[in-house]
Order: structure tokens, then sequence, then C-alpha cells
């Protein structure tokens, strides 16, 4: 992507605000952008009517960056390599997907004497340092200035090393498409990784992600991230509520506020889901506990060291094979 295209159009993003409302913006958005600085979302839990717009919305935007799998599917070397196929089942919207980066979360607790639903939009994250960017061996994941996590599906050969890393397991593999299928199909790879890209292509031309445009509740707002926690700290101080990703996993750019207790809607959300593990619950599904800086482990932190010099020449070698292939024309999208 082009230094230029990366950077938010002031008056495209002030547009974008007025339409979808001046609340969804907070100051200080585009020329944080503008600087390559990062952004971070903010989600009140309290507004939050589950009514899935959002979930239609990243849909119907981003749709066209599904994967449409090859099939049969190769044979896959050791045989206890499975491949997981999402295309037959591509209206699921109650966990994420390859085909479904967003959803809708739904929790009963009881608190101060009254029994709450919570309604929690659920995606990506988009940790600060983020594990499944610094541990890609092949360097199909990464960090963009403005603090969006994407994955490359050009280069990324479906190990599903990031979700293995991933605090909240939401990274969701396909078999059938991506480049192991061009390489060795039955011993390297097995498909591509999707996860949320917060409408990156979007934000880079200075429009809302589809999910904040969206939603008629305005549950989320957009804007630096030192400003977004300011403004999660006295959303939480008004409602007496609660913060959630300010520190987790050393810090991300996605920020809850709920009226009630992060512990009491993990809980909840585990007993829904029939889990026993504290911490972790099932693939597509994540949990709401507290996660400690996993990039701050030292096995991390030397296996970032090691995939770093190899990640970053497998990515620049297929980068530089896409380019040639389109005659040196850049393809923002892929």
């Amino acid at each position: 992507m082009s230094k230029n295209k990366a950077r938010f159009s002031r008056r495209a993003f002030l547009a974008a605000a007025a339409v979808g409302g001046a609340g969804l913006v907070l100051p200080g958005t585009a020329r944080a952008a503008a600087k390559g600085e990062p952004l971070a979302t903010l989600l009140d839990l309290s507004k939050c009517i589950g009514c899935e717009a959002c979930v239609l919305a990243c849909q119907e935007t981003n749709g066209h960056k599904f994967p449409e799998p090859q099939k049969p599917f190769p044979k896959m070397y050791p045989a206890r390599v499975k491949a997981e196929d999402w295309s037959e089942r591509r209206d699921t919207t109650d966990r994420l997907t390859p085909y479904n980066w967003l959803f809708i979360q739904r929790a009963t607790v009881e608190h101060q004497g009254q029994s709450l639903e919570i309604n929690i939009p659920r995606r990506c994250m988009h940790c600060q340092n983020a594990p499944c960017a610094n541990l890609c061996p092949f360097g199909a994941c990464s960090t963009q200035a403005n603090g969006i996590v994407r994955i490359d599906s050009g280069v990324c050969l479906g190990g599903a090393k990031c979700r293995q890393v991933c605090p909240w397991h939401i990274p969701q593999r396909q078999t059938g498409v991506g480049m192991y299928l061009k390489l060795m199909p039955g011993f390297a790879g097995n498909g591509v990784m999707y996860k949320c890209d917060r409408c990156f292509d979007r934000v880079a031309q200075g429009e809302l992600p589809a999910c904040i445009e969206a939603c008629p509740e305005q549950v989320q707002s957009i804007g630096p991230r030192a400003e977004i926690v300011r403004r999660a700290h006295e959303l939480a101080e008004s409602m007496g509520g609660y913060i959630y990703g300010e520190t987790e996993n050393g810090g991300t750019n996605t920020l809850y506020v709920s009226p009630v207790p992060f512990e009491a809607l993990n809980a909840a959300l585990h007993a829904e889901h029939g889990e026993k593990k504290p911490m972790a619950m099932a693939s597509g599904f994540p949990h709401l506990g507290q996660v400690a800086n996993s990039m701050a482990n030292e096995e991390n932190l030397a296996w970032a060291a090691l995939a770093a010099p190899v990640a970053g020449l497998v990515a620049g070698v297929v980068g530089l094979g896409r380019i040639l292939k389109r005659g040196g024309k850049e393809n923002d999208h892929e």
C-alpha cells in the first residue's frame, strides 16, 4: 500500500463522520491518522442492542476478501493434519469463521440485584504488540502504523501459528485457498487464516470501518488511542463500569466499557458454551478473561527474533513476485 493511500484524507474522514454521526469520530482522529499514529475503537456495551447490523455490514463490505476454495482439497501429510472448510457454512453468524469476522456474544449476568443481558460485538482485538504479527514465521501478518493488524492472504500459508499464539484464538482457517496450493500442498500449509482487518481499505480512503458506520446505536467510536483510553475511563466512571482491552495482552486497540464486571461476563460466556477452563474458550468463541502480555514471555521473544529475518525475506520474495505478475502495479486489496 502506498504511503499516500495509507493516510486519512481529512475532508473524507470528516465527511464520513458527518454521515455516521459526530459521536463516532473522536477529535484529533484525522490528524493522528495523517501522522501515522495508532487509532483505536471504543465499544460502549451499555448501548448494544444485539441487532447485528454491524455483522451484516462487515460481511457485505468485506465479502470480496472472503475465500473461494479449490476442491477437492489436497491430501495432507501427515494424515493428522485436517482440512478446515467453512465454505458450505458461510451463513454462520454465531461465531468467528473465515466468512464471518464479527459476531455478537450474549451474556446474562446478575449484578447489583439486577439481571442484565449484555451484547458484546467480538472481532480481532488489534493488539498493540500483536503476537500474531510478531510470531508468524512467514511474515503474513503485520501491524500497520494506524494500529490495524492484518493478515496478507497472498502470503499466508495457513499454518495457524497466529491462532495458536492469539490469547483469544481469533484467526480462522479455510483450506483450499492461498499460496500453499502453488507450493507443496500435501506437505506445506493448509489454506489461509482470516480475521477482521478493521476495513483497512476503507480506512485508507478516510472512511469509517463498516461496523462503526452501520451501527444504529453508535456503540462504537474511533480515534487516537490516547483519546480512546481517556474516553473509556470517563465513560466507565459515569456508569460505574469496567474497562477491557486497555492492558490485556499489553494493551489492544479495541477497548470495551461494560456496566458489569468482565469477570462476570466471562463466566457467563463459559457457562453458555459449556467450558470448564477459566481462561480459554474454543477457537472462534473469544473469552473475556484477563490476559498477560504474551510478548513479554522470553520464549516468544526468542522466537520473534529468530522468525523476523525469515519472515521478512519470504514476505519480500512473495510480494515481489506478485508485483512482477501484475506488471509492476500494486494492489492495495491483497
